[in-house]
């Protein structure tokens, strides 16, 4: 008797020749479902229709097709198991050697705008994970597909090994499988927690879970081994990006470019850029055109800029290419690339060039792994109110200073702390990042901006625990300090500005990076 295969797939890339090899070459019956089946047909390709198969027609307008003891028995039958094989006998079931299955598009479905909840619930697939889970279940004596990418593969192993699939590679089908299945229900138990409201802000359980999208050189060092994962089965963030060019992208690249990414968002209205390295902005500049920002952020801390990660908010053009191609640079993000440019950015063939269109596209949490758990927490997108600022001391700031307290404001943010930042014209001139004490970091940044520092702006993520930072600063020529505010001497530190003639505004929001 000829073996027999179950086909039900939504997405039916390659189902036709796969369909045509199974029973034109490995002489196969197929039985198969709904929109399955009469894709069959159309292609002259002989099916007999699962309700045919069972006897049971399908109801509830296509919810229940394949729930049959026909179909299931088929399935989970153990082919050394004689009481199995009695069963399957007595109820005229025939051993199915081959399920083909993928599921309803859920998360395309949800990605969709405007989708509701009830659009999202009919895209939840019941028959076919309950097929897949059981073929991958009794894989010692069936195959199992849920994705196209493995049907040349299966048809391999058929040619290769006498029309029949090894044990070896039906372990690896079904542990794809079960994987697969399993981020369908993370996806779905994720939406269906997003449209909840529940008394936290994060749910009660939370797991993470992607699909192998490139195996990278190493991790942060070689001798840490290191892959890039995509979450979801919908494409979103840098996996959405166009490689122009450039060196395969290493671990430290992407950590680094989603800093840059998460910085350069903070401005969409001017045109911006920004240098990293070590996921610590170097340079960040607006600028009239993107060719006059990028050279602002450059010209910054031009030794720092050496290897680094540059990100521009507006598409590269010929100008700014050039000014790209002055020095090396490990990588570079922008919106987009206009023909000249890319010309002009190919003499450094070796740069790595990405063009992300979305570049606000981030995640909506952030993910820390420590042993034995995970730590999680909403992402930093507050959107920065000056409204809501307070301006503490008796000299206010000007229209002018509230611009450049706001722009300082915004890339202390994205500094690992202790972070302070001294910005003029909508330009960083001096960053401290990451020291162990505010004060450290204060005179680091103070030092790097050297002349520059006189009437400009300082911005720190934390409050000021004493007033000492307040005299540094002033005594290096700052006219206007941002900072959370909340310090229990928070009074000693507007008394030593109002002393010194300093605007200082308090946020009463705190940037931490660690």
């Amino acid at each position: 008797m000829a073996r027999l295969a179950l086909l039900s797939v939504s997405n039916k890339t390659g189902l036709i020749d796969l369909a045509r090899s199974l029973v034109e070459e490995f002489e196969f019956d197929i039985i198969s479902s709904g929109g399955t089946a009469s894709a069959l047909k159309e292609a002259g390709i002989p099916v007999t229709k699962v309700a045919e198969y069972t006897g049971s027609p399908e109801i509830l307008g296509g919810r229940v097709k394949t729930l049959h003891p026909r179909i299931h028995g088929g399935i989970l039958a153990r082919r050394d198991v004689a009481q199995d094989l009695a069963d399957l006998t007595e109820n005229q079931i025939r051993a199915i050697d081959l399920v083909v299955v993928n599921l309803y598009p859920f998360e395309q479905t949800i990605a969709k705008p405007g989708v509701t909840l009830a659009d999202a619930i009919e895209q939840i697939d019941i028959g076919g994970p309950a097929m897949l889970r059981a073929s991958a279940k009794n894989h010692a004596h069936l195959t199992v597909l849920c994705n196209p990418e493995q049907y040349n593969t299966y048809l391999a192993e058929l040619r290769q090994n006498g029309a029949e699939a090894s044990l070896e590679f039906r372990q690896k089908c079904a542990l794809e499988t079960f994987q697969h299945t399993a981020n369908y229900d993370r996806a779905i138990a994720n939406y269906l927690s997003s449209q909840s409201e529940p008394e936290s802000k994060l749910p009660l359980e939370f797991s993470v879970s992607g699909t192998e999208l490139q195996t990278l050189r190493y991790g942060e060092n070689p001798h840490q081994a290191a892959t890039w994962y995509q979450s979801g089965t919908v494409p979103t963030g840098w996996t959405t990006s166009t490689i122009l060019q450039g060196k395969e992208l290493s671990y430290n690249n992407l950590v680094d470019l989603e800093a840059a990414r998460r910085l350069i968002v903070e401005f969409p209205d001017t045109p911006a850029a920004a240098i990293l390295k070590h996921t610590n902005p170097c340079g960040t500049a607006l600028g009239s055109t993107i060719s006059e920002a990028y050279q602002k952020a450059f010209d910054t801390d031009s030794v720092s800029a050496f290897g680094g990660i540059v990100a521009l908010n507006r598409p590269i053009d010929a100008a700014t290419a050039t000014a790209l191609t002055q020095t090396f640079l490990e990588c570079i993000v922008a919106p987009g690339c206009e023909p000249e440019a890319e010309e002009i950015i190919k003499k450094k063939a070796k740069v790595r060039v990405l063009i992300l269109p979305d570049l606000t596209q981030g995640p909506a949490q952030t993910v820390k792994v420590i042993a034995g758990g995970l730590l999680v927490q909403e992402s930093d997108n507050l959107v920065e109110e000056t409204s809501k600022w307070r301006a503490v001391t008796e000299k206010q700031p000007t229209a002018a200073e509230w611009e450049e307290l706001l722009f300082a404001w915004k890339v202390a943010k994205h500094v690992k702390s202790n972070a302070i930042v001294v910005t003029r014209d909508r330009t960083t001139i001096g960053v401290g990042a990451g020291q162990m004490n505010r004060v450290g970091s204060v005179k680091l940044a103070l030092e790097q901006a050297g002349e520059k520092s006189k009437g400009a702006i300082l911005a720190s993520d934390g409050f000021f625990p004493f007033d000492d930072s307040v005299k540094t600063a002033a005594e290096a020529g700052i006219i206007a300090i941002v900072q959370p505010g909340g310090s229990m001497r928070d009074k000693d530190s507007i008394a030593a500005a109002n002393q010194l003639g300093i605007t200082m505004v308090f946020t009463d929001i705190r940037h931490f990076l660690h």
